[in-house]
């Protein structure tokens, strides 16, 4: 029981870092894809709502939640 414990914890501690280098990446994306998005104004302000969610879910040391809301506003820019 200890050792699975410790194995969780050393893994949650080995993801943060991991996630932490997606979000920039994602936080770029989403730059990029909305220069030529063809996306209505609606799309666009949630679109924005979610980059500024995520950078500020990224800059709190959440981001697991950072990459799910930028992942959220890549797939409406997709749309």
């Amino acid at each position: 029981m200890k050792k699975t414990a410790l194995i969780v914890a050393l893994s949650m501690m080995l993801a943060g870092p991991a996630l932490a280098g997606e979000c920039p990446i994602l936080m770029t994306n989403i730059d990029e894809a909305m220069k030529t998005a063809t996306v209505d104004d609606a799309t666009k302000l949630k679109i924005t709502e979610l980059a500024a969610k995520g950078k500020a879910e990224h800059e709190a040391g959440d981001h697991a939640a950072s990459v799910a809301t930028l992942n959220e506003a890549l797939a409406l820019i997709a749309m």
